[in-house]
This record gives structure tokens, sequence and C-alpha cells, in this order.
């Protein structure tokens, strides 16, 4: 099996960064630090439901970086 190097453009770099920063962004939620309420469906503090939906766009992300940007030659190396 031929492995082929992976290029991106610019315009690919600056969206993963961008999106990586936004999810950084995203993890500092300080408005839901005081409140445990509202809860969501009727039993889940809404930080706690916040944290829930942070960690699967967080793990997308990362299924993401990890199957379009992972650098080619290092597959190469595994192989040898």
């Amino acid at each position: 099996m031929e492995v082929r190097p992976r290029s991106m453009s610019r315009q690919h770099r600056l969206l993963w960064f961008v999106l990586t920063t936004a999810v950084y962004l995203l993890h500092q939620d300080v408005w839901f630090w005081s409140e445990a309420r509202p809860l969501v469906l009727g039993f889940l503090p809404v930080g706690l439901a916040y944290h829930a939906g942070y960690c699967l766009l967080a793990s997308v992300l990362l299924w993401g970086l990890t199957r379009f940007t992972w650098p080619a030659h290092l597959d190469e190396d595994a192989r040898r």
C-alpha cells in the first residue's frame, strides 16, 4: 500500500486553527459557574450538560484533526 503525503492548503490550516481556538475558548465557560439551574432534561445541571456537549465537540474535533491533518511521514516510519 502506497502512502501519499498529505498536503494542506493555507486555508485548511487556518480553518483547523480557528476551529481548535474556538473549542478552546468554549471551554472557558464562566457563565455557568454559579448557577445549577435550569436543569436540562429535568435532572442535569446546566453546567454539567454544557460540559457533556463540550466533550462531544472536542472528541469530534480531535477525530477530525487526526483523520485529516495527521502527518503522513509518521505512518511511513511506523511501517519500516
